[in-house]
């Protein structure tokens, strides 16, 4: 049985039209890189290698596009969970630093290749809004800022005076960013899979459930649940939060977390540039705004790793939900029109999991646990596509999934 990955009513299926459909796998197949995933990182992960001169098929076992992808909330933010002065203190400023950087080159190439698209995947360019949800966090926003501004990111720190007046709400402090964006994830990951199926050498199978058998001439075998065999030089797990790879051994932990869909506002009076707003505490409650005039917040996290089931227990989340955003901008009027639960993913240390398998020659993750996970594929997309072309990447390390674990912070 294969893991519950989300309950109750998501928003995103209902912005979608004319989904693309493809084969099962029944018949055995070579190639060079299999792709075992057709979420964030399968999506982008193709996209990416299907510019290379090599033979690409990928596999999910669901419809493409409807696991974890469908619950993603769409917030791309290039800072992470971890703050980048928390991250100078256990890994180094010069890592710390590098990987911040390499979140916020992975914003960038997420907006050209979301651009590059030919529909509309909902992709707007925000703003970012970190407030501190205490006094004594304030200072922690300081120190970050002071931080930020020094390495060169594009940053502003505002007092809770300058909340006030441009945003409406009070609160002790705030910094802004910029090179952030929004965008519908699960038209981003169908546009993707769709426009790399196009190219001729990417195959694309749905309802197609793998498994690894063995290492046989130079090429791993795959068994689909057809009987059909996959015969890959290469593998890349983008299997997301059902991924088997040693996560208590790395501390990586599966919890849930919860949001809804507002109805529709005729405006957003008093968000300045309707940027996505989120806060310090943890765990933190986060909101951003939708093409069609929505509002979609989330937050409440808990340990439990799958979502309720009972349509009232959901219903009483989605209230809770609704009672942060109005504390925020009391004067909107709206209700809970989607609310729902879904499983979430974080590594103890606040890296993904991305590049070679600590023992197995020519097998790759690409698992971008965290609340980053759209960045964390696309900068794992690259850095793999360099392993495989090249033999290395300079910042593999970083990301590693054989890293030390070194635990940061508990919720």
């Amino acid at each position: 049985m294969g893991l519950d990955l989300y309950h109750g009513e998501l928003y995103w299926p209902h912005t979608l039209k004319d989904i693309p459909s493809y084969p099962r796998l029944e018949e055995d197949v070579f190639c060079d890189v299999l792709i075992i995933g057709g979420g964030m990182s399968g999506a982008i992960a193709a996209n990416i290698l299907a510019n290379e001169d090599l033979e690409i098929v990928l596999a999910d076992k669901r419809k493409i596009g409807h696991g974890s992808s469908a619950a993603n909330t769409g917030l791309l933010q290039y800072s992470n969970d971890m703050m980048l002065h928390e991250f100078a203190q256990t890994i180094g400023e010069e890592k710390a630093v590098r990987f911040y950087e390499l979140c916020f080159e992975a914003m960038k190439d997420l907006k050209d290749i979301a651009s590059s698209l030919t529909e509309d995947v909902q992709f707007k360019e925000r703003k970012s809004l970190y407030y501190a949800s205490s006094q004594t966090d304030a200072d922690k926003l300081k120190t970050e800022y002071a931080m930020l501004k020094k390495h060169g990111f594009p940053v502003e720190y505002l007092d809770d005076n300058q909340m006030k007046e441009r945003f409406g709400f009070s609160k002790p402090a705030a910094i802004l960013t910029e090179g952030d964006a929004e965008v519908n994830p699960q038209r981003l990951v169908i546009q993707l899979i769709k426009e790399a199926a196009l190219k001729q050498n990417v195959r694309v199978y749905e309802q197609t459930n793998v498994q690894e058998q063995s290492f046989i001439d130079g090429y791993w075998q795959i068994k689909a649940d057809s009987g059909a065999i996959i015969h890959a030089k290469k593998i890349i797990y983008s299997t997301g939060y059902e991924a088997a790879l040693h996560t208590d051994r790395l501390g990586a932990e599966l919890n849930r977390s919860f949001a809804i869909a507002t109805s529709r506002l005729e405006n957003f009076a008093g968000w300045e540039g309707q940027c996505m707003i989120w806060e310090t505490k943890r765990p933190y409650f986060y909101m951003r705004t939708t093409y069609d005039g929505r509002i979609v917040a989330g937050g409440l996290d808990e340990d439990p790793m799958e979502a309720p089931q009972d349509a009232k227990v959901l219903k009483k989340y989605g209230e809770r939900l609704l009672e942060k955003i109005k504390e925020h901008f009391p004067e909107y009027v709206m209700d809970v029109d989607y609310v729902y639960g879904a499983t979430f993913g974080e590594s103890a240390d606040g890296r993904p999991f991305i590049g070679k398998h600590p023992s197995k020659d020519g097998i790759f993750y690409c698992l971008g646990y965290g609340g980053n996970g759209t960045v964390y594929s696309m900068l794992g997309a690259k850095i793999i596509r360099d392993i495989i072309l090249y033999g290395k990447h300079p910042d593999e390390e970083l990301v590693a999934p054989d890293r030390p674990e070194k635990k940061l912070y508990s919720k």
